[in-house]
């Protein structure tokens, strides 16, 4: 039993997507597409923020982080996935299974933070504008992307070590398509009520502490916004957050949804639909909301264009 178990121990099985070959088709198509799609549009608009000085401004500094952290949390899940569709044995060893739950982790927690700041960065901006270059320095443009990742990193570490530190026996079959958390401990021989005890705590802390920040951020927005007398100069207030709005809103939806269950969870097969929109659909629309939604990202992408 114990050669088996370890046998067991250094390697993970995929039940994948579909197994239907025309739905398979279908599906590496598509999806080739939005991740070729999330890198271009995310590498674009890093280049662009980048190399283009009227968008070296607090904001645009933000959405560069954000566009970096949609590229990694993609390529975390896509590449392995597009590969596996063809494949019948969907095998991953421990090590990179733990590697990619990590990758994913981090960046996804780190996307929820990174709103968040970029949430008190249009508060500076719309409610203190005349103190708005004093406050939002470099120095503080850096911690605010800084403290994102710190706090990402302490709570996918918490998650991967209680994760894998768990004996996994009898099967090594995931009902997924990449290594989350949920799915992993319904394979543990062990009682994992901690685990998933610290995954509501800490995914609820992630959601709560950064959605606090969004939600008051948000009501002195709307406060100072309804207090502008004509209405072209509040749609123009308005028209700076709709952006960031949409972005928050399609994200929280689905990780509310997965992470944050208090009662029973719901199925697996639901939960792999939901995932495949969070993993590669929202780090391809972020970057075409921002654009679209911001007419200086147009017009400055179409001079680069046309250069």
């Amino acid at each position: 039993m114990d050669d088996k178990n370890q046998t067991k121990m250094t390697e993970f099985h995929f039940l994948g997507l579909t197994d239907i070959l025309h739905q398979q088709i279908v599906l590496f198509i598509m999806l080739s597409i939005v991740y070729l799609v999330t890198l271009g549009g995310n590498i674009a608009m890093i280049i662009l923020i980048w190399t283009d000085l009227r968008f070296h401004t607090p904001m645009y500094f933000f959405l560069s982080h954000l566009s970096f952290v949609d590229i990694c949390s993609s390529s975390s899940i896509a590449p392995k996935m597009l590969c596996d569709i063809f494949v019948e044995k969907k095998g991953i060893s421990f090590m990179g299974c733990a590697t990619q739950m990590w990758c994913f982790g981090l960046f996804v927690a780190t996307e929820c933070f990174l709103l968040a700041s970029m949430a008190y960065d249009r508060y500076i901006a719309i409610c203190k504008p005349l103190l708005y270059t004093l406050i939002m320095s470099q120095r503080v443009c850096v911690q605010l992307v800084a403290g994102p990742y710190a706090m990402a990193l302490i709570s996918t570490m918490t998650h991967t070590v209680l994760t894998f530190r768990l004996p996994f026996c009898g099967t090594h079959i995931i009902n997924h398509f990449f290594c989350d958390i949920s799915p992993l401990l319904s394979l543990a021989c062990a009682d994992t009520w901690i685990n998933k005890l610290v995954l509501f705590i800490l995914a609820g802390a992630i959601g709560v502490f950064s959605g606090l920040i969004i939600t008051v951020s948000y009501v002195c927005i709307l406060g100072a916004i309804l207090k502008i007398q004509t209405a072209d100069a509040r749609r123009k207030a308005f028209s700076t957050c709709s952006s960031h709005l949409a972005v928050v809103s399609i994200l929280y939806g689905t990780l509310f949804f997965i992470y944050v269950q208090p009662g029973s969870s719901p199925s697996l097969d639901i939960n792999k639909v939901i995932s495949l929109f969070y993993t590669m659909v929202i780090p391809m629309l972020n970057p075409v909301i921002y654009s679209l939604r911001k007419m200086e990202v147009k017009n400055a992408s179409r001079r680069k264009f046309e250069r």
